[in-house]
């Protein structure tokens, strides 16, 4: 009984790793799943490390009249023959199609309504993937139930329906997968908010996915400065966080081994009222996109007016220029670290990064590489 007893465990612990494996993992089962850009014209993919990711999402493909549709023919389809071809140098190397994003998420809402729709949209996506060799579908419906991005479709029924497209996705998924032997992965982009959570049935939603990466970034400041990808909360204000954002989707019923963290390859940043002095927590003025690491660290870090700070209870970083009045958070090599500890620490599935060629110097991925394999 004991020999039994102990075998059951060792099953235990060894079928999540192997699942993880099979889905593109490290040898260690972690996921380093990176956003590469094609919504901006061709990509050089000479200069993706092949060697220091498991995963590659394409964004983005369109949703037209509950359609995926290739939004820019002529550079998707090189963009997808290239990014293809990088399996002859890494021949475990996952590439999926993602779906959506900031700008494409208008018309999921009439694609996810009826089961009509549904169906007509899972074969669509399932079409492109197997036209182009793909290893699976990664959707970013941003988002499901709430108003996002200006003229966007949203309901209430959103809730309900974005389960029901997903289990769509996967039937469709898994018939083109036993009709080619092969397995195809099913993943979705996640808003890092609670009112995400609200909205959505995370612990139905996840039956039918291999990962759920988690957007922890874009933390908006309102009316307040604040950090935009931090791991921890700060003691400086009240706000959200990466941890914040494991707890509540793991208490959501999505398992933190199917969680994957999303790390900022990039800066946001806020323009300050007059009169602050302190940068963080100080008033807003505007805000928006700032700069890609590689720029932040070459150009910025004690350069042109702006000073480095660190937040150590958020375990994050930022600059701020006193003169100009403008503030910019962002992930470093630090916070890279902790968060790559804090993934092993949760067993969750690995790590994500938007975009790619925010940091083309790679300083972030060698970190990432460093803290995983």
């Amino acid at each position: 009984m004991k020999t039994k007893y102990a075998l059951g465990i060792l099953l235990s612990l060894l079928i999540p790793l192997m699942a993880l494996k099979s889905a593109g993992g490290l040898s260690n089962g972690k996921v380093v799943i990176g956003y590469v850009g094609g919504y901006k014209g061709l990509i050089n993919t000479a200069a993706i490390e092949v060697q220091k990711v498991t995963h590659l999402n394409y964004a983005f493909v369109n949703v037209r009249n509950n359609r995926a549709v290739l939004g820019r023919e002529a550079t998707d389809t090189i963009n997808l023959k290239n990014l293809s071809a990088l399996k002859t140098k890494k021949q475990q190397l996952k590439i999926l199609l993602s779906i959506g994003g900031w700008a494409w998420s208008k018309n999921f809402s009439d694609a996810a309504w009826s089961d009509t729709s549904r169906k007509a949209f899972a074969k669509s996506a399932v079409a492109l993937a197997a036209r182009f060799k793909m290893d699976g579908i990664d959707i970013d419906w941003e988002y499901p139930g709430i108003s996002a991005n200006k003229g966007n479709i949203y309901r209430k029924e959103d809730k309900g329906n974005f389960t029901l497209l997903l289990k769509s996705l996967r039937e469709q998924l898994d018939s083109l997968g036993q009709k080619e032997n092969r397995t195809l992965l099913l993943t979705v982009a996640v808003g890092g908010f609670s009112n995400f959570i609200k909205h959505t049935e995370m612990d139905k939603a996840q039956l039918y996915l291999d990962f759920v990466n988690l957007m922890t970034y874009d933390f908006y400041p309102g009316q307040t400065a604040v950090h935009h990808t931090n791991l921890y909360p700060s003691k400086q204000y009240s706000g959200n966080s990466a941890d914040r954002v494991v707890k509540e989707f793991t208490a959501a019923g999505v398992p933190a081994a199917k969680l994957v963290m999303g790390i900022a390859f990039y800066g946001q940043k806020v323009k300050l009222k007059e009169n602050s002095f302190k940068g963080l927590t100080d008033t807003v003025l505007s805000a928006g996109y700032g700069k890609g690491y590689t720029f932040i660290k070459d150009s910025l870090i004690n350069k042109k007016g702006f000073v480095s700070y660190r937040d150590k209870a958020a375990d994050a970083a930022y600059i701020y220029n006193p003169e100009t009045l403008e503030l910019m958070s962002y992930d470093d090599e630090r916070s890279v670290k902790a968060k790559c500890k804090y993934v092993k620490k949760q067993g969750m599935a690995g790590v994500m990064f938007w975009e790619y060629d925010a940091d083309l110097n790679g300083y972030l991925l060698e970190q990432i590489h460093k803290s995983l394999k």
